[in-house]
């Protein structure tokens, strides 16, 4: 419902026009070989008043082999369970030493109003871990 001149804003719109920020960094590492794992401590739950939330979330993966790797590993948001958007992708060229800090950005629509979760999901090679200094980071942009 838009705002209209004259119009009464209600307390409910005006805390809906506040974007809410959230952050969550890695609680341990993460060790390959895994499929779609939840990567420990970048998981937040929250609540919207309305449908039709917007989330933009930025995730950084600490990819760190520890030997040969021979596939891709890659990081990803899920929200309520599902994977969206795009990967952050990792392979090696071989050597132990290519750590490396992988970024990607996402901009989502919730459904309907209620309890989200907003997570990482890692799916790793044999020989890579995620580290803990991997991040999610984002703001909830709730419609008026």
């Amino acid at each position: 419902m838009p705002i209209l001149a004259g119009g009464i804003i209600t307390a409910g719109q005006l805390a809906r026009m506040q974007p809410v920020p959230y952050k969550a960094v890695a609680s341990s590492a993460l060790a390959g070989a895994v499929s779609n794992a939840d990567v420990p401590g970048c998981s937040v739950t929250f609540t919207t008043q309305a449908p039709g939330a917007i989330v933009v979330a930025h995730i950084v993966c600490d990819f760190d082999p520890s030997g040969t790797v021979s596939t891709l590993s890659n990081g990803r948001l899920a929200i309520d369970g599902t994977g969206v958007g795009e990967y952050a992708v990792y392979q090696s060229a071989g050597a132990i030493s290519d750590r490396q800090s992988t970024p990607q950005s996402y901009r989502e629509t919730l459904g309907a109003a209620g309890s989200h979760t907003v997570k990482m999901i890692a799916t790793l090679a044999t020989n890579v871990t995620m580290n803990v200094y991997t991040t999610l980071e984002f703001t909830v942009y709730e419609v008026v």
